[in-house]
């Protein structure tokens, strides 16, 4: 894609949504990292759910703590893959005492070090709890970026570089919401909508539905 039409393709973007977030709730840094821990296979929505329930009970690395693996399981039970993510959230929130006073740390390595937190995960906290410009590369804007032109690769981390490298700074911080929620509800996997797309004429997707 040219950077032309990527400066349009997210100049529209912006005209749509000028202020993107995610989807997930949350009110500090930590109650973001667990959800996004939490989200790995499962829904917004779904996460949305549990942690409406959990985090009124227990909202901190101690308090977790005291609710235990077991105890744990009883508010994301609905999730899949409960039994490894709540080993994997009892670890970070060990972790996270242990090395950081309890503190999220806003820092690449230290995330990445945390027990279930990946690169992707390390990306969605550093951007929207703390602001870093960075991309965080799921299915959706795998998909998008592919579909489109704007980034295509065959594995994640070339789409991620590609999208570092092409998205202008004007638009960074925002570009890893606006691509998810493209992804998610008109570039859809299946059928995308391409009839109410406002990127179509830039998209260089040769499938595109009617």
């Amino acid at each position: 894609m040219k950077r032309a039409d990527v400066v349009d393709m997210f100049t529209r973007l912006r005209e749509l949504d000028p202020h993107p977030t995610t989807e997930l709730h949350y009110t500090s840094p930590f109650e973001l990292l667990v959800a996004v821990v939490l989200s790995a296979q499962a829904t917004d929505v779904g996460v949305n759910k549990a942690t409406r329930k959990l985090y009124p009970v227990a909202n901190t690395p101690q308090a977790i703590l005291a609710l235990g693996e077991e105890g744990l399981k009883h508010y994301i039970g609905t999730l899949g893959l409960f039994n490894a993510k709540a080993k994997n959230v009892i670890g970070l929130c060990q972790q996270l005492l242990d090395r950081h006073g309890g503190e999220v740390p806003r820092d690449r390595a230290a995330l990445e070090a945390l027990p279930g937190v990946g690169r992707k995960t390390a990306n969605v906290v550093l951007n929207t709890a703390f602001g870093e410009p960075t991309i965080a590369v799921d299915t959706h804007i795998f998909r998008v970026s592919n579909r489109t032109g704007l980034a295509p690769g065959k594995d994640v981390r070339t789409v991620e570089d590609k999208l570092v490298k092409v998205i202008p700074a004007e638009f960074k911080q925002d570009a890893h919401h606006w691509l998810i929620l493209h992804g998610r509800y008109v570039c859809k996997a299946r059928k995308p909508d391409c009839p109410h797309c406002v990127i179509r004429d830039l998209c260089r997707f040769k499938d595109k539905t009617l």
